[in-house]
């Protein structure tokens, strides 16, 4: 085992533990850190499946990745202003 592999696995459990934190965040009553958590959470995860694509050579982990990435600050904002009340039209 190298350096470079040693660095990602370490970065993966890393990045695990900050997962579980970001569902501790997300478990509180107030829905702004809700937002918060989940938008960590769908880094993390995101982060976690580009480095299992590098380790592991499977190549749909990147497009589940970038539709995170995508997707996540998109839902975040939708939510966002649906609770702040945004008027259509």
């Amino acid at each position: 085992m190298n350096l470079l592999e040693f660095s990602e696995y370490f970065l993966m459990a890393a990045l695990a533990i900050y997962a579980v934190a970001n569902l501790r965040i997300v478990s509180r009553r107030t829905i702004g850190m809700g937002l918060v958590g989940v938008a960590g959470l769908s880094i993390s995860v995101a982060v976690i499946l580009i480095l299992v694509k590098n380790l592991y050579q499977l190549g749909f982990c990147t497009d589940i990745a970038t539709a995170l990435v995508i997707l996540g600050p998109i839902g975040t904002i939708a939510f966002a202003g649906v609770l702040r009340g945004w008027k259509s039209g």
